[in-house]
């Protein structure tokens, strides 16, 4: 089962009656802003913006995520270096979560947006509540509600 799961957390391909349920890898959005922590918050911020986005993840040079800017933390001090600005170690899922569990969560804890990370970390996307909870209700609008419990990191 090890293996199973290391297969499915790494978001990649799956066959089986399952297999093409939308999952949180399918719906994140994978052009997601990203940044390190030596950059400065004010140069981050406005290409972030300008992208018209309110989320930007901080990696290292694996793509392993590091923390996160929410849009709180955007309108902090421009000269502030990333690492001072950002909300450190932000709870991430896994690609394999049903997109119905993950917007049942994103709602019920009011979480605007969550990063979707393989089991060692890497970025895989970023998935909005909104994107989750139209996939959601597209699949309920189906008939369709079966899926997996979310797992946590």
């Amino acid at each position: 089962m090890e293996g199973k799961l290391d297969w499915l957390a790494a978001g990649l391909p799956t066959e089986g009656t399952n297999a093409e349920r939308p999952r949180a890898g399918n719906v994140a959005r994978r052009d997601v802003p990203t940044c390190f922590l030596n950059e400065r918050l004010g140069d981050v911020r406005g290409w972030v913006r300008a992208g018209d986005w309110n989320a930007c993840v901080v990696l290292n040079e694996e793509r392993v995520v590091l923390g996160l800017l929410r849009a709180k933390e955007l309108d902090a001090d421009p000269d502030l270096l990333i690492e001072e600005a950002m909300r450190p170690g932000p709870s991430t899922f896994r690609p394999f979560v049903a997109i119905e569990d993950m917007a049942q969560l994103m709602i019920d804890h009011d979480v605007e947006s969550s990063p979707i990370t393989t089991s060692d970390g890497r970025l895989v996307g970023l998935l909005t509540v909104q994107d989750a909870a139209k996939v959601a209700l597209e699949l309920r609008e189906a008939g369709d509600s079966s899926g997996q419990k979310e797992e946590r990191t």
